[in-house]
């Protein structure tokens, strides 16, 4: 076995939903500047978006949660796209005229088929 593999700097750690405020104490090794007074106790305090008691699979309730926008921004970066996709291909699609037509026909009759191989 490996000496000290592990971290030996556990140590307790307040981590709190910024969702529903609520506070979570447990050992860690992450490393905060911040500090929360808990039961008279100070300890130092992890600010989390989504924990186990805001989550959705967690908690049994569908709802949306997007702290930081990221849903709005992918939804206008696909928008933004799509329609950047709609100009390109409105550049690229010309109109065939009867003669280009005309000339394709004339083009695929010429060829012949190869014959199926034996």
């Amino acid at each position: 076995m490996k000496k000290d593999l592990h971290p030996s700097n556990y140590r307790p750690v307040v981590f709190a939903d910024s969702n529903d405020n609520t506070t979570i104490l447990t050992r860690s090794t992450a490393q905060t500047e911040e500090i929360i007074t808990l039961d008279g106790v100070e300890y130092p305090l992890v600010k989390v978006h989504i924990s186990s008691s805001s989550h959705p699979f967690f908690t049994g309730q569908e709802k949306l949660v997007d702290i930081e926008g990221r849903v709005d921004k992918f939804k206008a970066r696909r928008e933004a796209a799509a329609k950047a996709r709609a100009e390109r291909v409105a550049k690229v699609v010309k109109p065939k005229t009867k003669k280009a037509k005309s000339e394709a026909k004339k083009l695929g009759a010429k060829t012949a088929k190869p014959a199926a191989a034996e």
